[in-house]
């Protein structure tokens, strides 16, 4: 075929030809391609007709996640070579949804006898690739991305060997581990060895050493590691570390919500997996809410995730013994706890979230200065909840109930203080909305997206919105009901279905103050002393390798 007609139109003003060249396939030489890159995609021309095959491949470099060049061992072989590497979306072959799917270009340039001089030309199309691909990633942020990681990253990966159904190294060695090297991602592979070990690693790390700290399990590796970052002299900087998530447990929440926030269809099991794993090789940075818990025992615990009281702390812990079906545990647990439904007595109060908030906390990334020096912290809320709006005449500044601290003391504290919270000892402020009703089914509290892959509990939350989004069921619903709203929460439509014994409130602080002799209180799935317990967002303290 005529080259000058293979050529692509280099003055097409839309998306011009940058770079254009004519190599082999690395896996068939008999196969001769054109190949061009514009400032959004590597195009591929067949100029062959065997094999027979596709004979143009248009992919998008906002879906690659990396580039090399290298020789061959071969020393007689002076050809060099280019490998690009892509995950775009497919359409699956079981359902009508999409996935992310691997996609390497293999491409030997052998023009001339110098293998110096054929390495220099695929460095050249590895770095111009690069470029443009991150370049790619930039402008899709539309000005919200707050920043990446340095390229090469250097990632410490925490691994929970026993986590889900034992399966993390597996997943690792089939799927993450080329990625990760695909990507130019230089990484340490730790294997966790007992409860709070990850928490006593990253207390002492030297964290320069690491772009990012990931976490390869379900949840409550992450819910260790963060914690263990806010026990640091150091916190105000530690809790700056990109942290990364990769399903491998049996819940794996934060990873569904970071699939969710990339504006991607629903997936599960080793396709979440996949495509965190592309969100991680791009290394996105964007902030992360932190939730203080505060028990009427022992210090304070941060969390990311959620707090539960009542039904969905049941299922989540008394599921364990399901352990074994994976995901499946927790619909499993469902079943089970709707058999026997209890009735738990307690009370209730928040500050809901208001507008006001928002112009307080425009644009702050940065609060953890100002809770150091005393300020108060400040949320913005994405909307109210029609169930909450009768409170907002009531709502008026807080300042006079604010925790102020000194420098010293906020650090010996380990975290920012609490400035809407007074000691649970003592009386809630007038502005908050005390929940008359003693009977419930739960009281569930959400920073995130998702409750477990298949569970949308807060649809609109998102990873720095600085809300929390309160979710309690009323006693007196039906068996019938309670499953309709679990049902209706797999795709995110609970709120939809206008259940009367439903109410959803998005809030700044909450108090909880179970009556009910025995029962359990969870924090990012794990455990808690059961008793009064109390919370505030702390908007964007921490970072979040997300889409």
């Amino acid at each position: 075929m005529d080259q000058r007609r293979a050529e692509p139109d280099r003055n097409n003003s839309i998306n011009p030809v940058s770079l254009y060249g004519e190599f082999t396939l690395t896996d068939n030489r008999k196969v001769r391609c054109a190949v061009s890159l514009t400032e959004r995609d590597l195009i591929v021309q067949r100029l062959t007709s065997a094999p027979v095959g596709r004979s143009k491949v248009v992919l998008s470099l906002k879906d690659c996640v990396g580039c090399r060049a290298y020789l061959e061992d071969d020393n007689a072989d002076p050809a060099a070579y280019f490998a690009a590497h892509f995950y775009p979306l497919r359409r699956r072959w079981v359902s009508s949804g999409v996935s992310r799917q691997r996609a390497e270009q293999c491409f030997r340039l052998a023009a001339l006898q110098d293998p110096r001089a054929n390495l220099e030309e695929a460095e050249k199309w590895a770095r111009a690739v690069r470029e443009r691909a991150a370049r790619q990633q930039s402008l899709r942020r539309n000005g919200v991305l707050m920043s990446t990681l340095s390229r090469p990253s250097r990632m410490m990966l925490l691994v929970n060997p026993q986590s889900g159904q034992g399966q993390a190294l597996t997943l690792y060695n089939n799927h993450i581990q080329r990625m990760l090297n695909e990507a130019g991602v230089t990484h340490t592979l730790v294997i966790t060895e007992r409860q709070n070990h990850a928490r006593e690693l990253v207390k002492e790390a030297d964290l320069s050493q690491w772009d990012a700290l990931v976490i390869m399990s379900g949840d409550g590796l992450l819910f260790e590691v963060i914690n263990g970052l806010l026990e640091r002299p150091d916190w105000a900087e530690a809790v700056r570390t990109p942290l990364g998530i990769l399903p491998g447990g049996s819940g794996n929440a934060l990873a569904a919500s970071v699939h969710h926030y990339s504006g991607a269809s629903l997936v599960s099991t080793e396709e979440l997996l996949v495509s965190c794993g592309f969100l991680l090789c791009q290394g996105l940075v964007a902030h992360m809410d932190l939730v203080s818990i505060q028990l009427s025992s022992g210090p304070r615990l941060f969390s990311f995730l959620s707090m539960a009281w009542g039904f969905v702390a049941d299922v989540d812990i008394e599921s364990e013994k399901y352990r074994h079906v994976g995901a499946a545990r927790f619909t499993v647990g469902t079943l089970v706890r709707l058999a026997s439904l209890r009735v738990y007595k307690g009370k209730l109060a928040y500050l809901p979230a208001s507008e006001d908030d928002h112009s307080e906390d425009e644009g702050s990334g940065n609060n953890m200065a100002r809770h150091c020096n005393g300020q108060a912290s400040s949320v913005a809320p994405s909307g109210d909840s029609p169930r909450q709006n009768t409170f907002h005449n009531s709502c008026h500044s807080n300042n006079s109930h604010k925790v102020r601290r000194t420098e010293s003391t906020c650090k010996a504290l380990g975290g920012p203080p609490d400035s809407l919270l007074p000691p649970l000892d003592q009386p809630l402020p007038s502005d908050w909305v005390v929940v008359t009703e003693e009977d419930f089914v739960l009281m569930l509290a959400m920073y995130q997206s998702h409750l477990a892959e298949d569970l949308l509990a807060a649809p609109h939350a998102t990873s720095d919105d600085g809300v929390i989004h309160l979710f309690y069921v009323r006693a007196g619903i039906s068996r019938a009901a309670l499953l309709k709203l679990f049902l209706a929460m797999e795709k995110g439509a609970h709120l939809a279905t206008n259940c009367q014994h439903l109410v959803h409130a998005k809030v700044r602080a909450l108090r909880l103050e179970p009556h009910s002799p025995k029962g359990i209180i969870t924090v990012d799935g794990e455990v808690v002393d059961y008793g009064p317990v109390q919370a505030e967002v702390h908007r964007g303290l921490a970072r979040l390798i997300t889409g």
